[in-house]
């Protein structure tokens, strides 16, 4: 079965949709805080030109998306899906405004991914740099289970592997479970 990998998706806090060269402006301003890039090592990204790169490699993916706030309409994010296998999904390259952080944005928007992409596969994949401690913390709050680790693609160190499947995700939403 097809997946669509830019979905528009509608929760209580957020909404998702398909990043549109529009967006550059919105994102860039969220970007330009160096405590997005606390964690990560790509740093460089709070610079416009390293920021313009990532925006194009984004726009190519044919999987990234935005995040707006329900409420205010502001455009506070943005997420990618990538088909890795028939079977498989990554879910990634996710980052919200610090004024949306530790709360219920991220883990509405990654629910919201998760089961539109459980319709069609059964396990999704999340890789997250080593030293990006707070993005573990919030894959594993989603239930996903570290499955070992990874180079990255790009010798910034080394990459935490996740994975998550259908059943877990299923379970965790089944009330009386975990």
């Amino acid at each position: 079965m097809p997946l669509d990998l830019q979905p528009v998706l509608t929760g209580e806090l957020v909404r998702v949709r398909p990043l549109v060269p529009d967006d550059f402006a919105a994102l860039r301003r969220i970007a330009a805080d160096p405590a997005v890039w606390e964690q990560h090592p790509s740093k460089d990204r709070t610079e416009a030109v390293a920021f313009r790169e990532w925006f194009g490699e984004a726009m190519e993916s044919g999987g990234a998306l935005v995040v707006e706030d329900r409420v205010s309409n502001e455009v506070i994010g943005t997420s990618r899906l990538v088909r890795r296998a028939e079977d498989e999904v990554e879910i990634g390259w996710t980052f919200l405004a610090p004024s949306r952080w530790g709360g219920a944005w991220n883990g509405e928007l990654k629910r919201l991914m998760l089961d539109h992409v459980f319709d069609v596969v059964s396990r999704v994949v999340f890789t997250v740099h080593s030293g990006n401690i707070r993005s573990q913390r919030a894959v594993e709050r989603l239930g996903a289970i570290r499955v070992g680790t990874a180079p990255d693609c790009r010798g910034r160190g080394e990459n935490v592997v996740f994975h998550l499947s259908r059943q877990d995700h299923v379970d965790l939403r089944r009330p009386g479970t975990a």
